[in-house]
């Protein structure tokens, strides 16, 4: 076992926890936040079970998941952007239950943490299926493009499963408020999507073609 690694993923999975933790719970003003609670399970226990797993069984895949030393301009504005998203997201989340502006059916949020929990399953068989997912925009020595599985539908499924799971943590959390602030997270994709792929052309063989064969971006049949 990598000691480094593992220190590296502890200190910021434990980092990690803790600042959601205060973005949450200190403007909700309180630690009885139930929705709070549900969202940290339901993203942090999984988030803990996958690392261990890539650990012993991928620890370059986990390490790349580590980096987030992004070179690209282009990716660092969408990158700041969606810190801001988030960080806007939470706080308003939080605010929205202090002082109850949405009233939430428990459905809609029982149905939020199933799509949660999906998402994050189809974001380790993403990670499963390529092994050269980083999380910065970069062409890895001996790349190779990956066109099976859900590569096979559609180019970025990586971003699809994200875009499903950060846009049902507001709806886990009980904000129809913070939902719409979280509805920027699709528009930052396309940014992002864009450039990537950029970038994938000039440097990595064979992703031209692959653009012939899997047309849809994100989405099926819609972009």
């Amino acid at each position: 076992m990598n000691g480094k690694l593992l220190i590296n993923a502890l200190v910021k999975y434990f980092v990690g926890l803790a600042m959601v933790m205060a973005i949450l719970f200190i403007p909700a003003g309180t630690l009885e936040y139930m929705n709070a609670w549900l969202f940290i399970g339901l993203l942090f226990i999984p988030m803990l079970v996958l690392g261990a797993v890539l650990l012993f069984k991928a620890p370059a895949l986990l390490e790349k998941r580590l980096n987030s030393n992004e070179k690209e301009s282009e990716q660092k504005s969408v990158i700041g952007l969606s810190l801001i998203m988030f960080l806007g997201g939470f706080i308003v989340s939080a605010l929205d239950y202090r002082f109850g502006w949405s009233d939430m059916p428990l459905a809609v949020v029982i149905i939020a943490a199933i799509v949660l929990l999906v998402s994050y399953a189809g974001y380790a068989e993403v990670m499963r299926e390529n092994a050269y997912l980083s999380r910065t925009v970069e062409v890895q020595e001996n790349q190779k493009v990956i066109d099976t599985g859900l590569y096979g539908i559609v180019r970025h499924p990586m971003y699809s499963v994200t875009m499903l799971l950060f846009l049902s943590i507001p709806l886990v959390l009980g904000s129809y408020i913070g939902f719409v602030i979280f509805l920027i997270y699709p528009v930052l994709l396309v940014k992002r999507i864009k450039n990537e792929e950029e970038v994938l052309e000039k440097g990595l063989q064979g992703y031209s073609e692959y653009k012939k064969k899997v047309k849809y971006r994100m989405i099926p049949f819609v972009w």
